[in-house]
């Protein structure tokens, strides 16, 4: 029972006891008890409502975290368009934005205060720059992500503004409790018609930006595949250089940084991101978000001196929404206005400025979607006559599609003259601050730098992807990109493997190579036998680490020089031998490699390290062998009983060691025992370098390779792997460069060139 009801029926009792008190009035005050019942009882399922806000907040909170990340992202690799990395479009994302528009979404709880009115506003305020920092995301995404992504947004949008109507309606958006209590009209005073006035200005935004969305996603769909195009006539034109063709054996390094630094300009301008931050609906996108967020300072300001006036179900958590969506809503308009200046100073010139303010076209790309569906077939069975109803009606629409979205392109292109306009005002402005300097002989440096980096570029412009062909890409933007690329290259070359390198520092040649497999020992497995690289690195490292009177330095050099080294041998071979076989192989090695670091064992055997009067070299080589021929055969006897489980690793792994153990003792034939363990670790030593030496002859390749990307949203981090990785293995590749290869290409050692 409620506080409230106890107190009404202790009431009604002292009522009872009083004799001159009329029975009427008191069973007529009796039925208000139920009332009263109720009341309690809505007060306590509202109990939990300001944890459901705190819960708002933290989705809030997620949302900023996000697009804080994005803005950093873009600031730290100086790109000013600000691509969608952290903050994107799907199902999770969409969930939580859910989440945090709930105010707006509530239809039935009242919001008598202040602070409460002002927080279901700022909600909607805080979507609109939502919508606008997740329009870039669009371009990463395939044709059916991007339909099933774009219809979950209008559900969504679509259900937001249609529950505000309903409140602007019956009153939950309007003025304070106490107004509408002292007006008898809760549209009479001047706070609600404030409030209603903003709410619809919110919904007219955000069905624009809706608008918005939707008309990018058809034209993303042609622009790709205008970009695709012109990619890859570009990259055959790139593949045609003899000298990139010489560079895939032991390039020259500065002809293969070259051949990067023109796929990071195609990747870099082809990026689909990139592509959409130059479309018109970016610039309006920008600036509806600039007002929606002035709008959301309005709101702030004048529930500035009411701060504490939270009287709804949330409590003092819609102060805490509040204030962490208006936080979200000027962080969150960073980047839309920055893409603005952005998508500017691509392609900024007086002249491109004269021809978007002179007439404003429509590009093909906008339409050419909605063509293709009016010209395409029905995707179900009729008779003639329904066929001709069906057809015309669907022409009928889809014209009207392509007037529409006319007519949103050109409405964008409208709005996009406001950034336009400020451009010019700062243009005028730098002139005449640039003519008072001239009256003091200031001369000005920056020219000079950029006629230097013409003179220096003059070719890249050949490799910049554009969607129009009338436009050039600004060279300040050209300077950016190439200024990145050579940052990458100096921050990866500061990465270099050291362990790896000074490892390598005694390898002369391939010596090593043509001693792995001198006596060609055939496996007890005949069909495990598969070329590779990193199985016998790894299989000759555990016999290295197995030697019991080694330095424990010398073997540290050696493992960590291993480690860093198969990195790369797994990238040659994943790159080079993708056919089942090898990747099986592949798989055996990284899998072998954790167990012999990490727990110093191989297949489920400690590597012991006994006293050198217990075991010689020679007598661990050969415990090795029997133990390797040992697991052959017990792997095929778990075959033979239909027991699969790991056998196949084991078989891969044992094969090998089971050649490499019989190589080395019959190289030694019968004076094995009278080696030193130095010796035997010396010359071990020597055939890994060799074979890392040889294996990592192949990184060109594997760079030039990998630097192209079928998949345009992946091509850009294709290329920054292929940077990485030839900034890491720079110095390596130019001290290998000279080296004469090995004639090894018939052998079973797996060698690749």
């Amino acid at each position: 029972m409620g506080s409230n009801q106890y107190e009404f029926l202790h009431l009604m009792h002292q009522l009872d006891s009083y004799s001159n008190v009329p029975k009427g009035l008191i069973y007529s005050l009796r039925s208000y008890s139920f009332i009263l019942y109720q009341s309690d009882l809505q007060n306590q399922y509202n109990e939990p409502m300001p944890w459901i806000g705190m819960y708002i907040a933290s989705a809030s909170m997620f949302c900023i975290l996000a697009m804080v990340a994005d803005l950093l992202h873009g600031l730290r690799n100086k790109k000013l368009w600000f691509p969608c990395k952290y903050f994107t479009l799907n199902a999770a994302s969409l969930t939580i934005i859910a989440v945090a528009m709930k105010l707006p979404m509530d239809l039935n709880n009242s919001m008598p205060g202040r602070v409460d009115q002002a927080a279901k506003l700022g909600s909607m305020g805080f979507m609109s720059v939502m919508m606008s920092n997740l329009l870039p995301a669009l371009a990463t995404m395939n044709n059916e992500e991007l339909v099933t992504n774009i219809i979950a947004l209008v559900l969504l949008v679509i259900t937001l503004v249609v529950n505000v109507c309903i409140q602007i309606t019956t009153g939950v958006v309007s003025g304070s409790e106490f107004e509408h209590f002292v007006s008898g009209n809760r549209y009479s005073n001047p706070e609600s018609y404030y409030n209603r006035s903003i709410a619809m200005i919110y919904v007219t935004m955000l069905l624009i930006l809706l608008m918005v969305h939707i008309s990018s996603s058809l034209a993303i769909l042609k622009s790709k595949q205008i970009i695709e195009m012109k990619y890859q006539a570009t990259h055959e034109t790139a593949l045609k250089d003899q000298e990139v063709q010489q560079s895939r054996r032991l390039s020259n390094v500065k002809k293969l940084k070259q051949h990067l630094r023109n796929y990071w300009i195609m990747a870099g301008t082809g990026n689909p991101q990139f592509m959409i931050s130059c479309l018109a609906t970016t610039s309006a996108s920008g600036v509806i978000c600039a007002f929606s967020t002035l709008l959301h300072v309005v709101v702030m300001l004048m529930t500035f001196g009411n701060l504490w006036d939270c009287k709804s179900d949330y409590k003092w958590s819609m102060l805490v929404i509040l204030l962490i969506q208006f936080i979200g809503s000027v962080v969150g308009t960073i980047a839309p206005v920055s893409r603005c200046f952005a998508a500017l100073s691509f392609k900024l010139s007086l002249k491109w400025i004269w021809n978007n303010m002179k007439v404003f076209k429509v590009e093909s790309y906008w339409t050419q979607r909605l063509s293709d569906l009016k010209l395409g077939s029905i995707p179900f069975r009729c008779n003639r006559r329904s066929k001709l109803v069906v057809q015309n009606l669907k022409v009928v629409i889809i014209n009207f599609c392509i007037g529409f979205q006319k007519a949103v392109v050109i409405a964008c292109k409208i709005i996009g003259l406001i950034p336009i306009f400020i451009v010019i005002c700062v243009f005028n402005c730098s002139y005449c601050w640039k003519w008072l300097k001239s009256m003091f002989n200031v001369f000005e440096i920056p020219w000079l730098e950029k006629h230097e980096y013409q003179d220096k570029n003059e070719n890249d412009s050949h490799y910049v992807l554009q969607l129009q062909e009338d436009l050039e890409l600004a060279e300040s933007t050209m300077k950016r990109i190439s200024n990145t690329f050579d940052r990458l290259i100096k921050k990866a070359e500061n990465q270099e493997p050291y362990n790896l390198m000074k490892f390598l520092e005694g390898c002369i040649g391939f010596g090593g190579v043509e001693k792995f497999d001198i006596y060609h020992v055939h496996p007890l497995l005949l069909e495990e036998l598969v070329n590779c690289w990193g199985l016998p690195l790894v299989t000759l490292t555990t016999i290295a680490i197995s030697l019991p009177n080694i330095q424990k330095n010398k073997v540290d050099s050696l493992m960590a020089g291993v480690s860093e080294g198969l990195v790369y041998v797994t990238l040659v071979e994943e790159t080079i031998n993708a056919t089942d076989d090898h990747v099986r192989n592949q798989k055996a090695a990284q899998t072998l490699w954790v167990e012999v670091e990490v727990y110093h064992k191989w297949l489920g055997n400690k590597l012991k390290r006994p006293a050198h009067e217990v075991y010689t070299g020679g007598q661990i080589l050969q415990w090795l062998r029997d133990t390797s021929k040992k697991i052959i055969t017990e792997v095929e006897s778990m075959e033979t009983r239909g027991q699969i489980d790991n056998s196949k690793f084991r078989s891969i792994c044992a094969n090998s060691m089971y050649r490499i153990t019989k190589t080395i003792l019959v190289s030694y034939q019968a004076g094995i025992d009278q080696v030193s363990q130095e010796d035997i670790f010396e010359e071990i030593s020597m055939m890994i370098a060799d074979l890392l030496v040889a294996s990592l002859t192949n990184l060109p390749q594997v760079i030039v390779m990998k630097c192209h990307s079928t998949e345009i949203e992946k091509r850009e981090a294709s290329v920054y792997a292929s940077i990485q990785l030839l900034g890491e293995t720079m110095h390596m590749m130019n001290i290998l460069q000279n080296r004469e290869l090995p004639k090894l290409e018939s052998r079973r050692v797996g060698i690749h060139f």
